[in-house]
């Protein structure tokens, strides 16, 4: 008797939950800014990247400045990385590990349109 295998369910899509965001981390930098090119065994830690999806708490929370698509600097630390895609660059991030939040100037916007 032949054994049926039974199939991994497939995800659409990772939502975090509590005061969580998702962020697919930055690629590591293989160069410094003055442009000198590093090897592998000497790879900086990144620990940027940008915000996926956040959850409805971190959403409806106006004490946290965080939206979808922002790019912040967090503490890799409690960080989990979600096995979603081949190069795994999905983690989900504590909001109190999110140190920074990169932003432009709003007025210098404004000057450039």
């Amino acid at each position: 008797m032949a054994k049926s295998r039974s199939r991994q369910p497939v995800f659409e899509y990772v939502e975090p939950i509590g005061a969580r965001v998702l962020v697919r981390k930055d690629e590591p930098k293989r160069e410094t800014k003055g442009g000198i090119a590093l090897p592998d065994a000497a790879e900086i830690p990144t620990i940027t990247g940008r915000i996926v999806t956040i959850s409805a708490q971190v959403e409806n929370d106006p004490d946290v400045p965080l939206r979808q698509y922002d790019k912040i600097l967090f503490h890799p630390k409690d960080a989990i990385p979600v096995d979603f895609e081949p190069d795994n660059q999905l983690f989900v991030v504590p909001v109190e590990d999110v140190v920074a939040v990169f932003r432009r100037d709003a007025s210098a916007e404004a000057e450039d349109e």
